[in-house]
């Protein structure tokens, strides 16, 4: 009987457990969820052969579990993936998660080869359906000849319409740190038509495109952090423009921009008194100093918000200039910011969420002067605050390659990513039955529309 580990319960985990019980009762293999937060643990406990409270600090009890495993599925945030991945080497068992590839990952390659198991990373929505859908369409492209000419990609959680009763048109449905902490980390960096391009954090909420994706409405999206990493990976090298970002509705960037402006998405240090400090404090502590002089004033003064700009009332709904306190000790800017978002974002009772996808290709086809544009979109919807389009578009391709790996269709050694067909094909084939595809469109491309 075949054994699989899953580490990790949060919040994208509910698909992915759902799939591999289902799966492991067609195969007849054991699964076991382990996590530290034994809440997590009883909540899962029913849909798994075994549910264990497990510390990957343990080194002990880690080992013993990864022994007793055939194939190993990382949920813990990427920094933890390591330690995992040192014991999977130990015991020469593949390992799949849904996070970025780190440097610390990819030097395991050539021993995790040479014992013939898998490190397979960026198994989720994105990075993962965004490799593999692009992929595919790029390796089709190359195929037929094609010259590529452009290649953008966007993707982002949302909220769905029908579940829309915000001014900020957004919930928060993946970790809400990450929300915060977006685009932090060192310039967003692409190129344009062969042109290379930065834009620092304190810009980025600013420089968006909007992008009209049909029967859903218009979005913006933003730079992500390093497209230029991306030409190696997908092979477009000479391509002259690749930029990858995120998208969410008109009018988010341009509001969430005043937290960044202010300061108050710096995780670097900590403030004094966060116990007692109300949020109404905690944004006057990055204004000047005034004795007369109301708080939310002074913002709008300090941010040159016109007094008929929507995002006031986006920051007036968050409640920013309330005395609700913050009651968290030693805290950074960051973490009270997202104490705020995380109980004015949260999904209630019977909100879906929606997942978008988008990519853009400009392509030229061999022996003509036209340029082609072709899109291809995905947007999946949520069933409720549990079994979320995030939790779905996560955990499906992670399952279905964990089940490829268990029978033998991924025979690959080594440390990848799934920008291979081997990988993609099978699992874009099986997601389709799921709901999850992408619709293509075509038309000739018109390059006056990019001036």
């Amino acid at each position: 009987m075949k054994k699989i580990l899953i580490i990790g319960t949060g919040r994208s985990s509910a698909t992915l457990i759902q799939y591999l019980a289902e799966k492991s009762g067609e195969f007849g293999w054991n699964l076991t969820i382990g996590d530290r937060d034994l809440k997590h643990v009883h909540e899962k406990a029913s849909l798994a052969s075994r549910a264990i409270a497990l510390d990957i600090f343990n080194e002990q009890q880690l080992n013993t579990e990864v022994q007793d495993a055939d194939v190993v599925v990382s949920l813990l945030p990427a920094r933890f993936h390591p330690i995992v991945a040192l014991s999977c080497l130990r015991y020469s068992k593949s390992l799949l998660t849904a996070s970025y590839e780190s440097a610390e990952m990819n030097e395991m390659s050539m021993q995790a080869k040479s014992q013939g198991i898998l490190f397979l990373n960026e198994m989720g929505v994105d990075p993962g359906i965004d490799h593999m859908s692009a992929m595919q369409v790029i390796h089709r492209l190359k195929e037929a000849n094609h010259e590529l000419l452009c290649f953008e990609t966007f993707t982002g959680g949302l909220i769905a319409p029908e579940s829309d009763n915000n001014p900020w048109h957004y919930k928060i449905t993946w970790n809400p740190r990450n929300v915060v902490l977006a685009g932090q980390g060192g310039p967003a960096r692409f190129i344009q038509e062969g042109k290379f391009k930065n834009i620092p954090y304190h810009r980025l909420f600013r420089r968006t495109e909007v992008i009209d994706i049909e029967g859903y409405g218009k979005f913006e999206g933003y730079a992500n952090r390093d497209s230029l990493k991306y030409i190696e990976k997908y092979n477009l090298q000479g391509v002259p423009t690749v930029y990858r970002g995120t998208l969410r509705r008109p009018g988010f960037c341009r509001a969430w921009d005043v937290f960044v402006q202010l300061g108050a998405t710096d995780d670097t240090y900590t403030l004094q008194n966060t116990e007692e400090m109300t949020y109404k404090e905690f944004i006057n502590s990055f204004l000047y100093y005034s004795r007369v002089d109301p708080v939310r004033t002074k913002l709008y003064q300090y941010m040159h918000i016109d007094q008929d700009s929507d995002v006031r009332e986006k920051l007036e709904w968050l409640g920013i200039f309330s005395d609700t306190r913050i009651g968290l000790k030693d805290a950074t800017p960051a973490q009270i910011l997202e104490q705020i978002l995380c109980r004015k974002w949260e999904l209630e009772p019977g909100d879906k969420d929606m997942l978008v996808m988008w990519h853009k290709f400009i392509f030229r086809k061999k022996g003509e002067s036209q340029s082609t544009l072709l899109t291809s979109s995905m947007v999946v919807t949520g069933d409720d605050p549990f079994n979320t389009a995030m939790a779905k578009t996560v955990g499906l391709p992670l399952g279905i390659a964990t089940k490829m790996v268990l029978t033998g269709q991924i025979k690959l050694a080594g440390t990848y990513i799934p920008t291979h067909p081997e990988i993609y094909e099978p699992v874009l084939r099986e997601l389709k039955k799921y709901g999850i595809a992408f619709q293509e469109k075509t038309r000739v491309w018109n390059e006056e529309e990019e001036q």
